[in-house]
């Protein structure tokens, strides 16, 4: 990494989904879960924010998901929304810490988003139980990241975007 940067934003989009009830998850999963979701995160903030730091600025993004920042429960999603809160109540924390030098931390949670490389005008085209009725598309995720990174946006940190298309609980 010494040999690329200094980088001045970090976009953490990373960590498995493990989608089973608790009971059928195992130790190994958990770790997975946790350890690619939250323990990432944290390496990759504790490797970029020194730099950051002496810059006087720097953009970090994570990815949380629907309700991770109330902790709302999905059932099959234990372990996975466990971590995927955590990880907000890191960034939320990492905010406060790091707001006096020039640092913003955010959390983008998108809604379901199935086909990850579908293109927003397919997207459009396909049906989706959610109050916009169509499905997301990796571009309606991308303006988020694009919007919260942007070297004017030094005074939104903290805070959680959810693009969902309107979506507040899980459908069953």
């Amino acid at each position: 990494m010494r040999d690329e940067g200094p980088f001045d934003t970090l976009v953490h989009a990373v960590g498995p989904l493990i989608a089973k009830r608790f009971a059928r998850t195992s130790l190994e999963e958990y770790r997975e879960v946790v350890d690619g979701n939250l323990r990432s995160a944290v390496l990759a903030a504790r490797a970029t924010l020194p730099a950051m730091r002496e810059a006087g600025f720097g953009r970090i993004v994570f990815f949380g998901m629907l309700g991770s920042q109330e902790t709302r429960p999905f059932r099959g999603l234990a372990l996975y929304q466990a971590a995927k809160s955590a990880l907000v109540a890191f960034a939320r924390s990492l905010a406060i810490e790091e707001a006096p030098h020039g640092i913003t931390v955010n959390v983008v949670s998108p809604g379901d988003i199935r086909e990850k490389t579908l293109a927003r005008e397919h997207a459009a085209a396909h049906a989706a139980r959610n109050p916009r009725g169509r499905a997301g598309s990796y571009e309606d995720v991308a303006d988020a990241v694009r919007f919260l990174v942007a070297a004017e946006r030094d005074f939104i940190t903290g805070t959680v975007v959810e693009v969902t298309g309107g979506l507040q609980t899980a459908q069953d």
